[in-house]
């Protein structure tokens, strides 16, 4: 068997940092071995995502071993009232009253020519 690599060895010492930070939080220890499991079938040559999600795991264990820190949430975006998932609306789609996010490129693909030129 071959040796681990740097960034493989960084991945397993996270995962270690990540299981003793969250112990007597509840539900950090089983969201870590979630994201971990759910994670564990990227492709090796897959670097450039491996190190977005060491990164993110980072960040994470920051928050978990701050004081402030009662359990392990998830990194989401807050949604409002009126918005359901993949809904009208989600980012980059019209609303029905018009005045919502709009989708730069029109239907040709082309650049949206607004009337003041931009």
């Amino acid at each position: 068997m071959s040796r681990p690599s740097r960034l493989q060895r960084q991945v397993l010492s996270l995962y270690r940092e990540l299981l003793r930070a969250g112990r007597g939080k509840p539900g950090a220890e089983a969201r870590v071995r979630a994201e971990f499991r759910q994670h564990a079938s990227l492709p090796r040559t897959d670097v450039l995502r491996i190190e977005y999600l060491y990164r993110r795991g980072r960040r994470q264990l920051q928050l978990l071993r701050s004081d402030h820190a009662k359990a392990l949430g998830a990194f989401v975006r807050p949604r409002g009232p009126t918005e359901e998932p993949g809904g009208a609306a989600a980012l980059g789609t019209p609303s029905e009253d018009g005045d919502g996010p709009r989708n730069p490129l029109d239907s040709s693909g082309a650049p949206e020519i607004r009337p003041d030129g931009r």
